[in-house]
């Protein structure tokens, strides 16, 4: 499994952080609208180069009263996310960000539930900046890592895992994905067998399990890639498996 190298950046190597768990402070939450409003601006601003009007972000969220749009901007700014020139329409600098055609933002969330869209609906999340070279899924996304999520494969709490979309038609043997059997979703190594799919549990005790029918499984998508932070090397376990 590659290992991704995160770019550096001046809010704790993040884009748009609402509670980073290696942050040195606490910051206070974008809400939902906020998240969706900041994520907006990088984007366009990687297209544009310059900032979306606030009658364009109000367009863009259907809210017709630029008041509540220059509300919002208000307290993203009183949050630390941007800078605001309340004279100037596009008068808006996102704080602790670069915005390079050689890198993407992948969001990155503390939980997996099985909310809609495709389970990515965290309490809380944060974005990485990452190299475009690695190859990078469109929709993709990290996930934290619980103590025991991915034991079995040296997958250690607070390492993020790269997620990326995928149909089940297109895994493959040996594939390490999280998919939901019961309540929650889970990490599962995939196997073909002729009675179905073979997934075993990648935690300490993980139950191995058959499913018949294919197309019944709830899949959030395939681990493609690996970060973990180096800050406590003498915790890591470096006996050979």
């Amino acid at each position: 499994m590659p290992t991704l190298q995160a770019s550096t950046l001046p809010r704790s190597e993040t884009i748009s952080q609402r509670e980073a768990p290696t942050a040195a402070r606490q910051v206070e939450p974008l809400t939902d609208i906020e998240l969706k409003i900041l994520d907006f601006m990088i984007q366009y601003l990687r297209v544009n180069t310059y900032q979306p009007s606030i009658r364009e972000i109000g367009e863009e969220f259907e809210i017709r009263s630029t008041k509540t749009v220059s509300e919002h901007l208000q307290s993203m700014a009183d949050k630390g996310f941007l800078e605001r020139d309340p004279s100037r329409s596009r008068g808006v600098k996102i704080l602790g960000i670069d915005i390079g055609t050689e890198t993407v933002s992948v969001p990155c969330y503390d939980t997996v539930s099985d909310d809609a869209d495709r389970g990515r609906r965290p309490e809380s999340s944060i974005s990485i900046s990452i190299d475009r070279r690695l190859g990078v899924e469109e929709g993709s996304f990290f996930v934290t890592a619980k103590s025991g999520d991915l034991a079995l494969l040296g997958v250690g709490k607070g390492d993020l895992v790269l997620v990326a979309p995928v149909a089940i038609e297109d895994l493959e043997d040996g594939s390490i994905i999280i998919a939901q059997i019961g309540t929650d979703p889970l990490f599962y190594r995939l196997s073909r067998i002729q009675s179905g799919l073979h997934l075993e549990g990648l935690w300490p005790g993980g139950e191995t399990t058959v499913v018949e029918d294919p197309t019944t499984l709830k899949v959030i998508g395939r681990i493609t890639g690996l970060f973990r932070r180096m800050d406590d090397a003498a915790a890591l376990n470096l006996t050979p498996h």
